[in-house]
């Protein structure tokens, strides 16, 4: 083998597969996200209440978080095309189960309510939590192999975020049209979905096209989540995320009790705020800040209190429009903080932590779904404001850790990167 291929240079990217697998990773999350109108309804007509529904959500996001470490790492064995089929496989199959459940529990007169959740989580948390996993880390493996250089690998892998996206964009748009004729539809065309496109990836996607037989990084520097170049960008992603995951499944509820509205309307108005939220979203990550070409901490600095003003609007918001429009905002705050945040820390470090760097980042995003939802609930419970409310502050928090100067004790040639736009 050549040295070119022992360094770990990428072969050229093959344009097909990268569509394919981004086709996939649309798919995948758009399956997952046409359901997000409906679930809060859903769980109202199966008789289960806020906090049992976040155990489902919390459960999932567990799943997912095991389940990408364990495909990062048989994704060198595996190749990507086997990860991505085996993952699709378990999405559809979770879906369909999932679907199943609710049909039988909606057409059962008072069906048991711990087999309906039971079913609820084996079917969508597990089943579907673990094979959604592999998706985007299958995407990922192909495009880091596969391209050389900060510039080229940096431009793919924001195409597997632009997909991911664009999921919440379509999913809950299209999951709360559907609705609106019958809580079930999305649920149903949810897997047929995922099924069309396993099947599209299996035929068409190369048993060959594995990029770079070996792996092509050596292997990550240990780091830990207090490390005086990380601890401050991990603390403010986690105060971020966690404000998604406070509020993300109590927004049916919020929607439906403050405006009264029944189970097919409350699918319909959270689908539409959902999809001018995406759209305010993809704009932002896809036009907005790239022409700004600010630095990683101005991006924080400006992102995270216009995040908490746009959740104080919707805390507060007596309607429908008002409480659109509280969400436009959230979204436009966090579209620019948050790839401030995922960017800063790798430009805080090395080259040869780009890897372990990545791990902790990922980690901080996931362990915030795994307690906000059941801190959402919680306080959903006490006062429907109570869960946005909180989002907002720790939007304002996150801003507050921004106020001292950042001093990154990274190589001398890439601290001024980090620091790069602070003004």
């Amino acid at each position: 083998m050549s040295d070119e291929r022992e360094g770990g240079a990428g072969s050229p990217v093959d344009r097909r597969v990268l569509l394919l697998l981004l086709g996939a990773v649309l798919a995948a999350f758009t399956g997952q996200q046409l359901l997000g109108p409906v679930l809060a309804p859903l769980s109202r007509e199966l008789r289960l209440g806020e906090v049992q529904l976040g155990i489902v959500i919390t459960t999932a996001a567990a799943v997912l978080t095991v389940a990408s470490l364990f495909w990062g790492r048989v994704c060198d064995r595996w190749g990507h095309r086997r990860v991505l089929l085996t993952g699709l496989t378990l999405c559809t199959a979770g879906l369909a189960g999932f679907a199943a459940v609710a049909a039988w529990a909606i057409g059962t007169e008072n069906p048991p309510a711990a087999a309906v959740l039971t079913g609820m989580i084996v079917m969508r948390s597990l089943l579907f939590g673990f094979g959604v996993g592999a998706v985007p880390v299958a995407a990922l493996a192909y495009v880091a192999a596969a391209t050389v250089g900060e510039t080229e690998r940096t431009r793919a892998v924001s195409l597997v975020g632009a997909a991911q996206a664009f999921a919440l964009v379509l999913g809950p748009g299209f999951g709360g049209l559907l609705a609106a004729g019958t809580l079930l539809a999305p649920l149903y065309l949810a897997p047929v979905v995922l099924a069309l496109i396993t099947v599209v990836v299996a035929v068409v996607l190369p048993r060959e096209a594995r990029a770079g037989g070996r792996r092509t990084f050596p292997p990550a520097r240990t780091l830990s989540p207090l490390d005086p170049r990380l601890r401050r960008f991990l603390a403010i992603g986690f105060l971020l995320f966690l404000s998604l995951g406070t509020i993300q499944i109590v927004l049916g509820f919020l929607f439906q009790d403050r405006l009264r509205l029944d189970a097919t309307a409350t699918a319909a108005a959270t689908g539409g705020a959902g999809f001018a939220t995406g759209l305010v979203l993809v704009a932002v990550q896809g036009g907005l800040v790239p022409r700004l070409r600010w630095g990683p901490v101005r991006l924080l600095r400006v992102g995270s209190p216009v995040a908490a003003a746009g959740f104080g609007l919707l805390a507060v918001g007596p309607g429908f429009w008002s409480m659109t429009a509280g969400m436009m905002v959230a979204a436009l705050g966090l579209g620019m903080a948050l790839p401030g945040y995922t960017a800063g820390p790798t430009l805080a470090l090395g080259p040869a932590e780009q890897g372990a760097v990545a791990g902790l980042v990922n980690a901080t995003n996931g362990s915030t779904f795994i307690v906000g939802p059941l801190i959402g609930t919680a306080l959903y419970a006490a006062g429907p404001a109570l869960p946005v409310a909180l989002s907002s502050l720790l939007c304002l928090a996150a801003g507050a850790l921004l106020v001292r100067p950042f001093r990154p004790t990274a190589p001398a040639a890439e601290v001024p990167v980090a620091e790069r736009g602070q003004g």
